[in-house]
């Protein structure tokens, strides 16, 4: 699929669902006197490298060729103040019943008519890298942060004429994505700055807000919300395939920045397997085939759990909020593990992960909610389809330093619905895809808790070697207790204590904490995320179980 860009003069009417009038004022800056195009990678680079902002390092860039870019292409660092990770409070999304649109189209003029005095820079992009799900998005920013174009462009596939699978995908009824960004933005209603999402209309306006994640996830909200208009499931997670000598094993974790999706999906497993990576955060699942295709080619990799000396740095092109020191060959390299601040980040080529590919026709075989729910032990199996998606649409989890946290703690535990944060569409539309998929599909459905089980931390070789028994279908599950719908792997040292009275009260509490949150979903913002009764059933169901248990515990 591909969308729409360039319009008959007849179609260009009040009546077309393409426009409106948040749109119309965000994409009429882009043609403005003031907006250079740049329309290579390697002319992005040297621009970025200019930049009085940027560090030009000593590290030279692997495969910039290949990537578009100079032989002797370095990488290059920006670094961006205080804040070093996304601002959720910033988001405003228009079609809500709490957002006025007169009043936030009334800011966006006026945003436009500043940005209009300075010179800018616009660049376009594919999201989507197979002919069964692609669109274009475009840029425009401001000259002073050329380095954020240059990462957007490294980030998503460029767009040129190069590119084969874009002009021979089938067209949709969906415009463009455009995506208008200020950071040096201000207004005194919106310290935090703000994120204006018309995603009906695949436009975004990202005022007063450096980081480059902002610019990511507002692409993304974009073309997952046209994705599941047009049949697909918006995923926030990673993907992969093992081949073994067996079976081809498909699966999908779903986690939160820091939760460890990425630690699962880009996994080597000490080379045991013949594994393809989809990608490790974002991709889409054809609700007709159970096909799945990648959304970027490139990683916006955390660097906190690198060395400076680490391999996994030489697929750096850029970096951003990490520090520079000299070698000792005076040589300018970066000082990563968050030692300069918090949620250090990259963006690696594709290169980084052997046997990449860009699209799986083969179904999913297993979903994975990755939580941080201390009352879960490592690994359990969800046995159920609708429990499958209850849970996903209740996933637990905890915040991380990837995020600007506003008014909340990061380390407090939250629900975050399938690990997305940038959905803009109804939540009960997630839940019946996802339902649709366990059903429909016979995907199976798992848990992880990547945090903590009964005061013993879950290392990732629990959590890497609980897939391996799964892929090879070896691993012998246990029924969770006194819930037959729900079994779990056994761990040494993370053996649930059915036994213990206080333990299963911990379950109760947080079932009930799920429940709550479904129950709150019928009221917050007029009802907008209220969710199918059944939802709400089978939480009841697991808590009358754990309450019947219990009884017999005290007896």
């Amino acid at each position: 699929m591909s969308s729409i860009q360039h319009f008959k003069q007849t179609d260009i009417t009040i009546a077309n669902p393409i426009f409106s009038s948040t749109r119309t004022i965000i994409e009429t800056a882009f043609y403005g006197n003031n907006v250079t195009t740049v329309s290579s990678l390697s002319e992005a680079y040297q621009l970025a490298q200019n930049s009085q902002d940027v560090v030009v390092t000593d590290l030279p860039v692997r495969h910039a060729e290949e990537l578009g870019l100079p032989t002797d292409t370095k990488v290059l660092v920006s670094n961006d103040g205080e804040i070093v990770g996304r601002t959720a409070a910033a988001r405003r999304i228009i079609g809500h019943s709490d957002i006025d649109q007169a009043y936030y189209d009334k800011i966006l003029r006026e945003a436009v008519f500043q940005i209009g005095a300075k010179e800018c820079y616009k660049g376009s992009v594919f999201v989507g890298l197979d002919q069964e799900f692609s669109m274009q998005s475009h840029l425009m920013l401001p000259k002073k942060y050329a380095a954020n174009l240059y990462t957007y462009l490294l980030n998503f596939q460029m767009a040129q004429e190069s590119v084969s699978f874009y002009p021979n995908s089938e067209a949709i009824p969906e415009g463009d994505i455009y995506l208008l960004a200020d950071p040096d933005w201000k207004h005194p209603d919106f310290p935090n700055g703000l994120v204006v999402v018309d995603s009906r209309h695949n436009c975004t306006a990202v005022l007063g807000l450096r980081y480059f994640g902002e610019l990511k996830k507002a692409t993304l909200t974009l073309a997952w919300a046209t994705a599941h208009r047009n049949g697909f499931i918006a995923c926030h997670g990673g993907m992969k395939q093992y081949c073994t000598a067996n079976r081809n094993y498909t699966m999908a974790a779903f986690g939160l920045s820091g939760s460890g999706k990425s630690t699962i999906t880009l996994a080597k497993h000490q080379n045991k397997y013949d594994i393809k990576v989809l990608h490790d955060d974002a991709f889409v699942i054809s609700k007709e085939k159970g096909s799945t295709t990648a959304l970027e080619p490139s990683y916006f990799d955390k660097t906190q759990d690198y060395t400076s000396s680490s391999e996994e740095l030489s697929y750096v092109v850029t970096a951003q909020n990490v520090g520079i020191t000299l070698n000792e060959n005076g040589n300018k390299v970066l000082v990563t593990e968050d030692i300069r601040n918090g949620n250090g980040r990259s963006i690696k080529s594709r290169f980084a992960t052997e046997n990449r590919v860009d699209h799986l026709d083969e179904k999913i075989d297993g979903i994975f909610w990755i939580m941080k729910d201390d009352s879960l032990p490592p690994v359990m199996k969800v046995n159920d389809p609708c429990l499958a998606a209850v849970f996903g649409v209740t996933l637990a989890t905890k915040r991380s330093t990837a995020e600007n946290i506003v008014n909340a703690k990061a380390d407090q535990l939250v629900i975050e619905p399938f690990a997305n944060p940038f959905r803009s569409f109804p939540l009960a539309e997630d839940y019946q895809d996802f339902l649709e998929l366990f059903q429909k599909k016979q995907t199976d459905c798992y848990m992880l808790n990547t945090g903590v089980f009964e005061g013993n931390d879950v290392t990732p070789q629990h959590t890497l070697s609980s897939i391996e028994k799964i892929v090879e279908n070896t691993a012998e599950f246990k029924t969770f207790g006194p819930l037959k719908a729900l079994s779990y792997l056994p761990i040494d040292g993370h053996v649930p204590p059915f036994e213990d009275a206080n333990y299963i009260q911990k379950l109760i509490e947080r079932f009930e904490t799920r429940l709550s949150f479904i129950q709150r979903r019928k009221t917050i913002n007029d009802g907008y995320d209220r969710l199918p009764n059944e939802t709400e059933k089978q939480l009841i169901i697991l808590l009358e179980e754990l309450a019947a248990y219990k009884e017999t515990l005290s007896n």
